[in-house]
């Protein structure tokens, strides 16, 4: 007898499951709230060298104060990180004479000023993280996504061995805690290492929600399970717009993205382990317990499945020895699968995070910005429901990811006054990099043994983190070439799709239990 038997047994997909997708799905509108949260924690706003004695320009406005002090670019605006020496008052009589004289510019001495128009107050303001600074700025992203890459392998390892309830118990806790933390930062050496241990803590909530909810959903509903999972990914996407539009201080935005997660903590109670995973482990009663609770909540009366049947089921299923990361390599199928997914996890998610950490492609503000690539992820997700049903998950895989990679490359050869056609092609791409992760989330579970699930998903996240981390530091090689971040996401993204047509199709296949199933 297999799992999915046993589903059936208690009514297949009903209340009990229901019950378990809404509250599962809570944390994922969570989510994205942090790890998106960059966006507006580290926003830098315009901002030029604060100017010392203002005492001598008292007959001068605001304008011309700033005329006289700073010089200004090709196109007219003031430049961020120089001013002059000296006060150029000459400029006053034709402001057209800019001098050439590097001389006479230096980099700022007394500070900047920022315009606080839209922001209040960001870290980037708090510690003048901009000019020399700005590798630190962007630093942060980096620092949050090394945590989440740590905490991959720490709860992948942890949630297979101790089980998935106890360490989403903890991930949740401790995210609470960290976050709060962050919000209560003194200094930026102190806000490194609470969001490292923030994303540590997230990634095991990113990691085990959705296997946890496909272990108790049948075969005809993985893949709708899948994807109202990856919808309130985009809900949380869209409120944290909102949130940051009326929280304007970094550090209560920290406090309102971080609440939810007490909530969360007080409504997995009604959340029972994984009986799949309990009676992989040969804990058949406890697992006989939820199940039985399943059934009497689907209005299956005449469930007859006993504790010695579970017994048996375990016996023909025991696990020989114990398992780790070292697993995933040892048999050669496995192998080519667990090398395949680390490539395109790492590609979808550099991908995404490329995009999602680049709000000015619009032309619009960033809330606004944020607020529409939220929304541009509900389509992309129905029409993966469709594609992964109709062309299998492979196939949605590799393209999805390719389109992606296509699309950012097609923006970099369209002339930017063609503004109307690159927004279409950024929309496009973002709908296409959403669809991938989508995919990738499902596809990734259906393909590792239930001995060895969350190891696999611990790796591939692994591989994700590593590619969110590095993500943000790639638009720094802007001031190598202009482009030279696009053409990297794109190359990355393109290649990552053509190794995906390596990996075995699992649509409408039985979850596989041990590696046997796999080989």
């Amino acid at each position: 007898m297999k799992f999915e038997d046993l589903l059936l047994e208690t009514g297949g997909f009903g209340r009990f499951q229901i019950l378990i997708l809404v509250i599962l799905c809570l944390p994922r509108i969570n989510l994205p709230m942090h790890f998106l949260l960059h966006n507006f924690l580290a926003a830098t706003p315009s901002h030029h060298c604060a100017i010392p004695h203002q005492e001598a320009f008292v007959n001068l406005t605001a304008e011309e104060v700033l005329l006289v002090s700073i010089p200004r670019e090709p196109d007219g605006t003031f430049r961020s990180c120089e001013m002059f020496s000296e006060p150029q008052f000459h400029l006053l009589l034709n402001s057209s004479l800019q001098s050439d004289n590097k001389s006479i510019i230096q980099r700022c001495q007394h500070g900047w000023v920022y315009d606080h128009s839209q922001l209040t107050s960001t870290i980037s303001t708090q510690w003048d993280l901009v000019c020399e600074q700005r590798g630190l700025n962007q630093a942060t992203a980096t620092f949050f996504f090394i945590g989440v890459t740590m905490g991959a392998v720490v709860f992948g390892y942890l949630s297979d061995r101790f089980g998935r309830k106890t360490m989403l118990l903890l991930s949740l806790v401790c995210s609470a805690v960290f976050g709060m933390l962050s919000a209560a930062s003194i200094s930026y050496t102190m806000l490194a290492i609470t969001r490292t241990l923030t994303g540590v803590a997230l990634s095991g909530v990113s990691l085990i929600v959705l296997p946890l909810a496909m272990e108790w959903v049948d075969i005809q509903h993985r893949t709708f399970t899948g994807i109202l999972s990856s919808i309130f990914w985009s809900i949380g996407n869209m409120l944290l717009a909102l949130v940051a539009y009326l929280v304007r201080e970094w550090h209560w935005l920290l406090v309102a993205v971080t609440g939810p997660c007490l909530l969360n903590i007080v409504c997995l109670w009604w959340v029972p382990e994984s009986a799949r995973w309990l009676i992989a482990k040969g804990k058949v009663k406890q697992a006989h317990r939820h199940l039985l609770r399943c059934a009497r909540m689907n209005r299956r009366k005449d469930f007859a499945v006993s504790p010695e049947d579970l017994t048996r089921m375990a016996m023909d299923k025991k696990p020989e020895g114990s398992y780790f990361y070292t697993s995933l390599f040892r048999t050669p199928v496995l192998r080519k699968i667990s090398l395949c997914t680390g490539v395109v996890w790492f590609g979808v998610s550099f991908s995404y995070y490329g995009m999602s950490m680049n709000l000015t492609g619009f032309g619009l503000n960033i809330y606004l910005s944020q607020f529409v690539f939220g929304v541009i992820e509900i389509p992309a997700k129905m029409i993966t429901y469709v594609m992964v049903n109709r062309i299998g998950r492979r196939q949605s895989q590799a393209w999805t990811l390719i389109l992606t990679g296509l699309c950012i490359g097609a923006n970099i050869v369209i002339p930017k006054p063609f503004t109307a056609l690159r927004s279409v092609v950024a929309v496009m791409a973002k709908g296409f990099s959403e669809a991938a992760f989508t995919t990738v989330y499902l596809y990734t579970s259906e393909l590792y043994p239930t001995i060895l699930r969350q190891n696999g998903m611990g790796y591939t996240s692994f591989m994700a983190r590593l590619g969110g981390s590095l993500a943000p530091l790639v638009f720094l090689l802007d001031e190598v070439w202009r482009s030279l971040p696009e053409v990297t996401y794109c190359s990355v993204a393109v290649c990552s799709g053509t190794v995906a047509f390596l990996l075995p199709e699992t649509l409408n296949v039985c979850l596989p239990e041990d590696i046997e199933d796999i080989e």
